[in-house]
């Protein structure tokens, strides 16, 4: 089953074309590596298959809806003066859910409870980005686009990002991500370059 389907996109940054006649179809299951120069049009063709950025012309399809979809970005989208704790719960809430699985999920990312209530502000980068991939694990949503998400982790981060994903694609999720990273050994990705 396809949970993403794009054909013949065009993708735009301002005037700029910088993906013209662009086609893909990523299927459950799948893990879709994008590489490419910085520059060629990696994020903002996820910008645009997430819906954040319109497109300059083709057409986009998902199995279900947009809203069946996780975005990441390379930015962890952390309010630096809360916790992680405070920042999921407040992403629980603007996405209807209770927040009671953010300490359980947390804990399961292998972020110190000591650095769950401290500011972000005072975390490693990895913590912070290990405080962003929980996102992807206190929602089920099939489809995953995660821009530069290995960004920050340490070799643990690495392998720990490398068991969340398969666990996804074991339950015929779907995975498109940039990474200028070679991809963690336990990962194996069809690779489109840009």
């Amino acid at each position: 089953m396809s949970l993403l389907i794009a054909e013949h996109l065009c993708v735009l940054r301002g005037d700029r074309v910088l993906l013209k006649d662009f086609s893909l179809v990523l299927a459950a299951g799948e893990l879709l590596h994008l590489r490419g120069a910085n520059g060629v049009g990696k994020t903002s063709l996820l910008e645009t298959l997430a819906g954040l950025r319109s497109a300059g012309g083709g057409s986009l399809r998902y199995a279900r809806d947009e809203a069946a979809l996780h975005w990441l970005g390379h930015r962890n989208g952390l309010n630096l003066n809360l916790s992680p704790l405070e920042n999921l719960r407040f992403w629980c809430g603007l996405n209807g859910l209770s927040g009671e699985r953010v300490t359980a999920v947390l804990d399961q990312l292998q972020l110190p409870a000591r650095a769950q209530r401290r500011a972000c502000r005072s975390l490693s980068a990895g913590q912070k980005r290990r405080t962003a991939l929980a996102r992807l694990l206190l929602q089920e949503r099939p489809l995953w686009l995660l821009d530069e998400p290995l960004d920050g982790l340490d070799a643990a981060g690495l392998a720990l990002f490398a068991r969340l994903v398969a666990q996804h694609l074991a339950a015929q999720g779907a995975v498109l991500m940039t990474s200028h990273q070679p991809l963690p050994g336990a990962l194996r990705a069809r690779e489109l370059a840009l």
